[in-house]
């Protein structure tokens, strides 16, 4: 299938083939129709990609400022090609539109297979989509025109504002800015039985919206108008739908307003507030959060649980279903705002038209319209093919998040040890982000595929912890070499059953515990002599906060941040010591302001006579370095800085300070490579497995 992406690095846009999504559960599988590009959004993310990297900068200031705090921890060079990294990932564009069910996954009732529906959120401008169930909306048939359903989204963030705005049937309000998302929301207020004034720079009023008056919004008599309107007092709410850089439609919201009056924006403009009229009137200013409660919420947006509606009478979804309502009951129409629709495989038409717009076209609604190509349904995708070195390790990957995008990819590209042939995901997305950017073969949507082609030798799997031991053992059992990243698995019944398979498989397996193979953890090795005199190891993990609701605190999925990253640190100790881990303790902090089991010690003890000391915590400041290990031995001390820095105290002061953090991931990639060649025993795994067993066991 084709996807729409945005180039970040030059504002282009680009058609990427990629396989279509495969269905999970509580997710519907749709064959879009048509999608409705957002001349708002999307232009403003066009116009972004577009500028230079000052100009980038001079925008978003806030990123700057975080470029600048990590590289005070990280070192320069890690920074910048962290942000070149960020900067040459496509974007995949789109959030509203209008399909066909093709398949369900298990726990979706609401709508079946064939039926046509509204989609927000996981809409993308793609052949086909993947989209949670609590985002989609069943098309009525007695709605005829479902082209109007690609406008779900711009009326749920409508609606959302409406419903901000606590607007009373019967009562007058003013929207300013008559823009896409202008035009809708003036039609569902007319609709509920409200007067509606629009207000725009230039006169774009419409004979189906029924205003009650058009103002322009930079007449200078414009409260005075809006006040002869309205029986001298006001308008009861203001809706600000406008996009513009300055503060102007917020100062009018405030002339225009009655006593005590209620201003929404939903718009994106400067929100400076003058106290004066705001103190005089009593008023009171509110933002709508997109389209609804639920939006931003990974419980609701991804693990489908819905809000009651007892409690919460319009969410995300509900917002959908009443948009489509009002459509399907006839009580508004939106037909005469698509204004043009555009083939897919034309989609840099439509860019062009709401961005430098040559021709100065009017346009209000633009759909882009997808035909019936059959060749969307392959779950393939070849690429340019080419010849194998046979000096490398030919590579099959099993998913195409962050990290691999980020991180493992680009440096095992950079090592030259490895042919990138195959990928596999189950999401179009990430699947086209890494096909854009790095040299597989091929791409496909079944990870089988990996498996049975023999000219693989290595699965490398980085995909949500959870499904790790499945991969791990049937790459093993199909005789390939396998690399996972950490965990390895997320229970004693999968790490059983991992150790057995590999006992009888010809393939190595590796765990992604680079941290020992960086440069300064093997410049302490060389300096310690553990055989003689046990040492002490004292490890900070200044994690950082995550959310909640972020998957790899999710003990199902991502079993929880300590087998999912402090498992690096008790590697590098183990590593140190070189001795057999004994025990392991793990207490966890008692805080109510967080509540997750993110902040810990953990206790080592080991054969050597050696003991450890890990703090892992979410309560830090991102300023203060992320790790700190220490090691004190037979008089000697050694302090290691977040991988930058590196100081032995002994008869003398030693440092060296390097501009490039190195956690040893390259090193380890290179490990790896010389175990599958038979170069090197494959000495890191056992203590995987020792370390594994103590973690799940003590965190339990």
């Amino acid at each position: 299938m084709k996807q729409l992406f945005l180039m970040v690095n030059d504002g282009s846009v680009k058609l990427i083939d990629t396989p279509p999504p495969t269905v999970k559960d509580n997710y519907v599988l749709v064959e879009t129709l048509y999608s409705i590009v957002s001349a708002g959004t999307e232009r403003g993310l066009t116009s972004f990609g577009g500028k230079n990297l000052i100009q980038k900068a001079l925008e978003r200031p806030d990123q700057v400022r975080k470029v600048t705090e990590k590289m005070s921890t990280d070192g320069i060079l890690t920074t910048l090609d962290s942000a070149f990294t960020r900067l040459n990932e496509p974007m995949p564009m789109g959030y509203s539109a209008v399909g066909k069910v093709i398949a369900c996954g298990r726990g979706v009732t609401e709508v079946k297979k064939g039926d046509f529906v509204a989609m927000a959120g996981q809409a993308y401008h793609s052949e086909v989509n993947r989209v949670n169930k609590n985002l989609i909306v069943r098309i009525p048939d007695e709605m005829t025109d479902y082209r109007q359903g690609a406008l779900c989204a711009l009326g749920g963030i409508a609606l959302q504002g409406i419903h901000q705005a606590q607007v009373v049937p019967g009562e007058t309000v003013a929207v300013i800015g008559l823009g896409l998302v202008g035009q809708i929301t003036a039609r569902i207020l007319s609709a509920y039985g409200c007067d509606v004034i629009g207000y725009d720079i230039i006169d774009k009023s419409m004979q189906a919206t029924r205003l009650k008056a058009f103002i322009l919004s930079n007449d200078e008599n414009a409260a005075d108008i809006t006040k002869s309107l309205t029986k001298g007092r006001g308008v009861d709410k203001v809706i600000i739908t406008a996009s513009a850089n300055s503060n102007e439609p917020m100062d009018l919201a405030a002339a225009i307003a009655r006593d005590r009056a209620i201003i929404c924006m939903i718009g994106v403009t400067q929100m400076n507030i003058d106290r004066r009229p705001y103190y005089e009137k009593e008023l009171t200013f509110t933002i709508a959060r997109s389209y609804g409660p639920g939006r931003y919420d990974s419980n609701y947006e991804e693990k489908s649980v819905d809000y009651p509606i007892g409690h919460v009478r319009f969410t995300e979804g509900r917002n959908l279903e009443e948009f489509i309502r009002l459509i399907a009951e006839k009580r508004a129409d939106f037909a005469d705002l698509i204004t043009h629709e555009i083939e897919f495989e034309k989609a840099d038409v439509a860019y062009e038209m709401i961005t430098t717009n040559k021709n100065n076209e009017r346009y209000i609604g633009v759909l882009l319209k997808y035909s019936q190509n059959e060749s969307k349904w392959e779950d393939t995708v070849f690429c340019n093919k080419k010849v194998i070195d046979k000096k490398q390790i030919v590579v099959g990957l099993i998913g195409a998040g962050n990290f691999s995008k980020n991180t493992l990819l680009p440096i095992m590209k950079n090592t030259g040890l490895y042919h990138l042939k195959g990928l596999a995901t189950t999401g179009g997305v990430g699947a086209a982000q890494a096909k854009a950017v790095f040299p597989f073969d091929y791409v496909t949507n079944d990870y089988l595929k990996l498996l049975e082609d023999d000219d693989i030798d290595l699965i490398v799997i980085s995909t949500q912890h959870n499904s790790h031991a499945n991969f791990v053992v049937k790459a093993l059992e199909a005789g390939k070499n396998v690399y996972c990243e950490k965990p390895l698995c997320l229970t004693i019944e999968e790490l059983n059953k991992i150790e057995a398979v590999y006992r009888v498989s010809q393939g190595e397996l590796f765990c992604g515990m680079n941290r020992r193979h960086a440069p300064l953890i093997q410049q302490i090795k060389k300096n310690l002599s553990t055989d003689k005199i046990p040492a002490v190891y004292d490890y900070i993990g200044n994690a950082g906060y995550i959310p909640e609701g972020h998957w790899t605190q999710d003990e199902k999925i991502g079993g929880g941040r300590i087998i999912g990253e402090a498992c690096h640190f008790v590697d590098v100790i183990q590593y140190l010591d070189g001795s057999k881990l004994l025990s392991l303790n793990v207490t966890f902090a008692q805080n109510e302001a967080y509540p997750k089991n993110d902040n810990c010690l953990i206790t080592l003890r080991f054969e050597s006579g050696a003991i450890g000391n890990i703090i892992y915590t979410s309560m830090g400041s991102k300023k203060y370095p992320k790790e700190q290990l220490r090691v004190f031995s037979n008089g000697v001390v050694s302090e290691m800085d977040n991988f930058i820095k590196m100081h032995h105290y002994g008869s003398v002061k030693k440092g060296k300070t390097k501009l490039r953090q190195d956690k040893g991931i390259m090193n380890e990639y290179e490990f790896i490579y010389k175990v599958v060649r038979g170069e090197v025993k494959n000495s890191a795994i056992e203590d995987t497995f020792i370390n594994h067993r103590l973690l799940i066991e003590g965190i339990k």
